[in-house]
């Protein structure tokens, strides 16, 4: 989020832009996933930003010039309940609505797709041909190295620690190496997003969550070419990577906190998981593995606007693991919001006060 601020902000012509980051660019969460690029949500808004930024990934190279890796092999949702089709039916027509392909399939479909799914007690799956996944690390030094050129400067390994205000606004960022007098500032903190708000006596209301995956060794034959793959029910996720195969699932009984220690024993969740959906995963044996984390709100939506309380402190953060996929399209709402422009978009749902201020909140259903 902050690599994509700063590339739209100079690139609108904006000056003296500094990215504060407390170790090197990339090293939170931003460069942990091969991460999946999607348009697939429930929620409206959800599913513009992430076809908005889907564009602007398949412009990469060109804009702002570099290669991300763009795989383009669609996103399957695999579906074992007559309830989850009809949600994810409900997801379809609206993704279409707003010019999304997504589609319902049949599981021999799905299994053509994927050879590795087993269609025993799957009722059905969710395709959608557009999503796919990129890499992380390369967007961020991509958006970053245009930024650069253009002005742009990146204090790494530089911590925040506090700020002053005065009346409604934001006049300073301390940092362990000096102050920084400022116009306007964003928070794109990601999971430590919440510090950040306190020291300016907001509530932005995040809370981080470890995720693991894990990576096989190199498969002889090679994997096929396959859809990132997802079973609904457990949230076990695979795709290619590379010369073999990415594993991936949400723990429910991973606690809150800051802890990205790899355990690979959380692997036997996984494989209990595709030992029915996918039972060719179930064996392979993994080489590595790293652990990163979620940035998650109460309803899984990001929070994006304007504090009402400073109104030069901008927010985008609580992606609640859409982030990546969702900031090309934010980078242009954050640059648009500085020059008090209208956005794209309706932010307005996403505001961090929907949660104390009455206003109506829509849980994002396709959350993995």
């Amino acid at each position: 989020m902050g690599a994509s601020a700063a590339f739209h902000l100079a690139e609108a012509g904006v000056s003296d832009v500094v990215v504060v980051e407390r170790g090197e660019l990339a090293c939170g969460s931003s460069g942990k996933p091969i991460g999946g690029v999607r348009a697939q949500f429930s929620d409206p808004l959800n599913i513009e930003l992430g076809s908005r930024s889907l564009r602007a990934y398949a412009d990469f190279a060109h804009r702002p010039g570099a290669d991300i890796r763009l795989d383009t092999v669609g996103y399957l949702f695999l579906l074992t309940t007559e309830q989850q089709v009809t949600e994810f039916e409900a997801g379809v027509r609206t993704q279409n609505a707003l010019g999304v392909p997504t589609r319902m399939i049949s599981p021999d479909e799905a299994r053509r797709l994927c050879p590795y799914v087993s269609t025993d007690g799957l009722v059905a799956a969710a395709y959608s041909p557009e999503d796919g996944h990129a890499r992380p690390r390369l967007v961020v030094q991509g958006y970053a190295d245009a930024a650069a050129r253009a002005g742009v400067t990146f204090a790494t390994h530089t911590t925040v620690t506090g700020l002053d205000t005065a009346g409604d606004r934001v006049t300073a960022v301390h940092t362990d190496r000096g102050r920084i007098d400022c116009g306007t500032v964003i928070c794109a903190a990601g999971a430590w997003s919440a510090q950040i708000g306190d020291m300016a006596g907001l509530h932005l209301p995040v809370r981080p969550v470890r995720r693991q995956l894990a990576f096989t060794e190199p498969l002889v034959p090679p994997a096929p070419r396959i859809p990132f793959t997802i079973d609904f029910a457990s949230t076990a996720y695979f795709h290619n990577s590379d010369d073999g195969l990415l594993f991936g699932l949400a723990d429910p009984r991973e606690p809150d906190g800051f802890d990205t220690t790899w355990t690979p024993e959380w692997l036997e969740l996984f494989r209990e998981a595709v030992r029915q959906r996918a039972p060719g995963l179930a064996g392979m044996r993994t080489v590595d593995g790293w652990a990163g984390l979620y940035e998650v709100t109460p309803d899984h939506n990001a929070l994006i606007g304007r504090s009402r309380e400073l109104v030069n402190f901008l927010y985008a953060t609580g992606f609640s693991g859409h982030g990546f996929l969702q900031g090309p399209a934010v980078g242009e709402i954050l640059r648009d919001l500085h020059l008090e422009r209208e956005p794209f978009a309706d932010i307005s749902p996403f505001g961090a006060d929907r949660f104390h201020s009455g206003a109506e909140t829509r849980p994002e259903a396709h959350v993995v």
